[in-house]
């Protein structure tokens, strides 16, 4: 998968040349149609500094159904995260063994419209009734949430 930014920074110190302005000029001439050039940066800053910044043009997944377990999940993983992919409907989940393999503890990152409007504790407390079952026989658990746009 593709990084979502790739910065490309060329900058003008003591250990590095200096970039006039306008070989910035050229530069960004020179850069493809879907890098940006940050112009302000040379202009203000006694470094003449160029930044370039590319942006994926991948969209993050939108909907449930694109949301799908990787290859490397174990078994005990795969089924906190099917269980949660059911009821939350993330467009971002990531559930991660974090005791070694043996499924006592484990570190999930949901991101669902379904939190939306609530603190986080609520979201929490969701995730924590869906998972109620799983989570008596857990030592621990790491949980990050966040409301999808």
């Amino acid at each position: 998968m593709a990084p979502s930014r790739v910065a490309l920074r060329l900058t003008g110190s003591l250990g590095n040349q200096l970039v006039s302005r306008a070989a910035a000029t050229t530069a960004s001439r020179a850069a493809p149609s879907y890098l940006r050039t940050t112009q302000s940066a040379v202009r203000s800053s006694p470094f003449r500094r160029v930044t370039w910044r590319a942006y994926s043009t991948e969209a993050p997944p939108t909907a449930a159904s694109d949301v799908e377990p990787p290859d490397y999940l174990s078994e005990g993983e795969l089924h906190v995260f099917r269980k949660i992919k059911q009821e939350l409907d993330p467009v971002r989940l990531e559930v991660q063994d974090i005791s070694g393999g043996c499924g006592s503890m484990y570190a999930l990152y949901i991101e669902s419209p379904k939190f939306k409007g609530l603190t986080v504790i609520k979201q929490h407390k969701m995730v924590n009734e869906i998972l109620a079952d799983e989570i008596k026989s857990w030592h621990g658990v790491q949980l990050r949430t966040k409301a999808a746009a």
